[in-house]
């Protein structure tokens, strides 16, 4: 009889969402094991190892690391694209009134840690990492505030899901924008072409989601011959899933559902443990107190919650939205710490920043160190705030 309850809370917790947390906490403390151990330079040779194939015209031929940070991610970002637009269509941000709050909060928790960043590292080579700490990791953050359970009001569980996916497409625009090298104008025309097929299928109500991954595979490929980065075609691809407001599965949802384990329990794992195996050298602790790794710090753990709690005060005096339900100022000090928590994007974007290794190796560790101090700052700010 134990034992079937125990194997019921097992399974119980491996579908739950602290399951995705817990997992990816795990691969990140194996990676810096491993980094940190004689293994280490045999993980970095097998992650510079190429795979591939290519040709005059064909060239697919990257390294594994390429593969995880361009292919995998562009799953990620596939996930998080079909997020914001089913939020957009029927969720928290299907109307001005529900849309308002979080939306401002996430453009202040965006703005500040930006501001933060440029200020200390202004005329200095760090100066191009100014994205970093602009990023909330929704897995992260949802895991933490999911363990607090009925201490805190559901609305702000909504509230910071609804931030974190407004803070997502703010990453994902920067990233566009900001962090894309030359373009190329043929590649990006025939990406165009791929998008106008999926409009078409859209159009004639193709409810398949898996046809549309078909001309997704060659928007992928041009979008990442085009110079704009590869990941940005997922968010493109998700945009023109069919969906709907009614209680019947759209194919947009049916994509999601499907998508949901594999990107959280098998390709944020894989990029996590790819991506924080950082053999720590003294220089590295000494970054931590430089401009570049202040930035980071400050910018997360001070810039986005003053961002969030600021705007969201503001707004809520005025008139402009409304605070969630049954919460007050300590519980927005403590959605504004989880926002701090980067981790993903954070180190995604400390990738694209520098072309100095040890710069992105700086970048990285502080995103770890300060997301981990965000996250248990957070946590007990809002336990605090449910005990009262």
């Amino acid at each position: 009889m134990n034992q079937k309850i125990n194997l019921k809370v097992f399974k119980d917790f491996v579908q739950s969402s602290n399951f995705g947390g817990a997992l990816l906490f795990l691969c990140v403390i194996l990676s810096l094991i491993v980094a940190n151990s004689p293994l280490g330079e045999a993980l970095q040779n097998l992650l510079d190892t190429t795979i591939g194939y290519e040709d005059d015209n064909i060239h697919l031929n990257y390294s594994i690391s390429l593969w995880i940070n361009d292919g995998l991610m562009a799953i990620f970002f596939l996930l998080v694209g079909l997020e914001i637009k089913r939020e957009i269509v029927e969720g928290e941000l299907s109307s001005p009134k529900k849309a308002i709050l979080p939306i401002l909060a996430a453009v202040g928790g965006a703005i500040i840690p930006a501001g933060i960043y440029i200020y200390l590292n202004n005329n200095l080579d760090t100066i191009e990492g100014w994205g970093i700490p602009m990023a909330t990791d929704i897995a992260f953050a949802l895991a933490v505030i999911s363990l607090l359970d009925k201490r805190i009001p559901i609305s702000l569980k909504i509230f910071l899901a609804a931030l974190a996916i407004v803070d997502d497409l703010i990453a994902i625009l920067v990233i566009a924008i900001f962090y894309s090298s030359g373009i190329h104008l043929d590649a990006l025309a025939y990406a165009g072409i791929g998008m106008v097929v999926l409009i078409i299928m859209n159009r004639f109500n193709i409810k398949n989601p898996y046809l549309y991954l078909i001309p997704g595979v060659f928007i992928w490929y041009f979008v990442h011959h085009s110079g704009i980065h590869a990941t940005i075609a997922g968010v493109l691809i998700a945009m023109t899933i069919p969906t709907n407001k009614s209680n019947v599965e759209s194919p947009l949802e049916r994509l999601e559902h499907a998508l949901v384990k594999p990107v959280n329990f098998l390709i944020i794992p894989i990029f996590a443990f790819a991506n924080t195996n950082i053999t720590i050298q003294y220089e590295m602790i000494e970054g931590l107190t430089s401009p570049l790794g202040l930035g980071i710090a400050l910018g997360l753990l001070l810039g986005k919650p003053v961002g969030i709690v600021t705007v969201s005060v503001v707004c809520s005096r005025l008139g402009i939205g409304q605070l969630p339900v049954n919460s007050n100022l300590i519980h927005m000090i403590g959605v504004g710490l989880l926002a701090g928590i980067g981790f993903t994007m954070s180190i995604f974007i400390s990738i694209l920043s520098f072309s100095n290794p040890l710069h992105v190796e700086e970048a990285k560790l502080s995103v770890l160190l300060t997301s981990l101090i965000a996250g248990i700052l957070g946590y007990f700010v809002l336990r605090r705030a449910g005990n009262k």
